[in-house]
This record gives C-alpha cells, structure tokens and sequence, in this order.
C-alpha cells in the first residue's frame, strides 16, 4: 500500500512557471519503473538519439517493469555523499538565473552554467569543470525532451573516456585522462515545486556492476555509450519530494576514483494530481581532480 504525507502549497514562484495550487506527495511510495530487456535476437543494444534511418527501429531492445519502493530522501539530506551514493542533495542555493534565463541557450550559458561550475567546485573540490551540454524537460504533451521514464545511467567507462577526448585537445586530454575524471549531472527544477514525474534514483552500493548494459547512443555523426540497467533484489531507491528553486541534485554518471554511478529514472507518483507538469534542467559537466 501507498504511504504519503502531503503539503499544500500556494505557488507564487516568480520568476518561474506559476501553477495552480497542487499537492505535494511526500514520503515512500511504491512506484513502476521500466528496467533493461535485451533485444529479442540478442544483438547489441543501440538507441538513436534523433530519428532511425530509413528501416531502423528507434531502440532494437525494451523494457521490463517492476515495482520498487521508492523512499524519500527530504529531511535526510546530509545522509547521502557522492562518493559513496552517486548523488548528493544541496539546499539554499542562490541563483541569478530567471525564468527568461532559461529560455535563451546563450543567456544559460553566459548566467547559469557559471553558477553550476561554481557549485561542482564547492561540493567536489575539483581542480577544473568542462560543462559540455544540457537538457530541458518538459512533461508535456508534444514536447521536444520529456522526462525520460526509463532506468539508465548517461555514461559509461567507454563513453566518459571518449567524452574526455572529444572536449578537450589532445595534450590536454591525454593528461587529463591519466588522474581522476568524473562526469556529474546538476538537475534542478525550473517550476518549482516539483509536485509530479519527480526523479528516481539509486543507491550505487545497491546496484552491482552486473545489472549494467552498454547501449550504442548513436548520434547523427558519431556513437557514444549509455547504460541501461537491469532489475536486481535488493536495489534502494530515492527521490526528493517537493524540489524547490534553491535546491540541486548532483548525480555522477562515473567516477574513475571508487566508481560510484547512479541509475535514475523519472517516475509517475500515483499520487500526484491530474494536471501537474514538470519542467527540469539538468546540465551535464567533465569534473577533474
């Protein structure tokens, strides 16, 4: 059975989206998430990042789904560390960001990622920050990036190395390839609060190596690699009920130091309110040091 406090709120939250008054779901919830089936002629994975050729699935493999119990991490956030957990839940940020920000590739460039690197370099103690691309989601219908429902981490060993390589000119790759490289997501809301298709994601000591598969991430001029996960017993599963503006997920995709990576997934909360959306930035960043 489904466990839930609730708060209402009263949404005024210029400069962002305002919403009609929701109810925030708080609490463990049993949800559904789509795990990792391979293809059914077993050949490898590979998804297309934009349309398949002629011919061409969008995906060759499919998902499976379980349900988890996925516990809430609000009023425990200090419990959770990036080295050990895959992520990490920062409060009290202060951003110069608005909501036009946000509707401007350049002006996310030029206000809010310099917030960002400001942030990884606190929270990480990085020698350097190489913020290399981001996405908005929006849970709506039509919508060019819409949360993406589906268990997966964004890189790979393979793919964080060729990441590494693509940025940065060869000199520079190759010594930066030799210490410790991260690449970490920085995921905030953009209408606070978040109140449906909140983000799942995983304890990394909970999910062993086996439960991961390489997928082909074929872009339209060359391939990286994804993970898609399978389900496991014993998985632990978190999110963070009622995300507000001054709050940030961090969620390391890898690590060559320790290896902690983090499986996550958007969920549909069945107690969320017919009508509520999501809207959400995450920027992707190459952490050295």
């Amino acid at each position: 059975m489904t466990t839930q406090t609730e708060t209402e709120i009263q949404t005024t939250a210029t400069p962002f989206t305002l919403k009609p008054q929701h109810t925030i779901p708080r609490g463990p919830v049993t949800a559904t998430l789509n795990f990792y089936q391979p293809p059914s002629d077993d050949s490898k994975p590979f998804n297309y990042v934009e349309s398949p050729p002629p011919g061409e699935p969008q995906r060759n493999y499919s998902d499976v789904t379980h349900d988890v119990t996925v516990q809430d991490i609000r009023g425990q956030e200090t419990a959770f560390n990036i080295d050990t957990h895959a992520f990490a839940a920062v409060q009290d940020i202060e951003s110069q960001a608005s909501r036009a920000t946000f509707e401007d590739e350049e002006a996310i460039k030029q206000i809010y990622y310099p917030e960002v690197e400001q942030l990884l370099l606190q929270q990480t103690g990085a020698k350097k920050i190489l913020l290399f691309d981001h996405t908005i989601r929006l849970a709506t219908p039509g919508a060019a990036r819409a949360p993406v429902n589906r268990v997966h981490i964004d890189q790979t060993a393979e793919s964080a190395a060729q990441r590494v390589r693509f940025h940065l000119p060869p000199p520079e790759a190759d010594e930066a390839l030799k210490g410790r490289y991260r690449i970490i997501n920085v995921w905030r809301p953009l209408n606070p609060p978040i109140v449906a298709h909140p983000l799942a994601f995983a304890d990394s000591t909970s999910v062993p190596d086996e439960a991961m598969v390489g997928i082909q991430h074929r872009y339209p001029d060359r391939t990286g690699e994804t993970a898609a996960v399978k389900y496991t017993e014993g998985q632990r599963w978190w999110y963070w009920s009622g995300m507000e503006e001054g709050e940030r997920l961090l969620l390391q995709c890898f690590d060559t130091a320790g290896g902690a990576r983090v499986p996550h997934s958007a969920f549909v909360d069945p107690r969320s309110e017919a009508g509520a959306g999501r809207e959400s930035i995450e920027v992707r960043a190459l952490v050295f040091g």
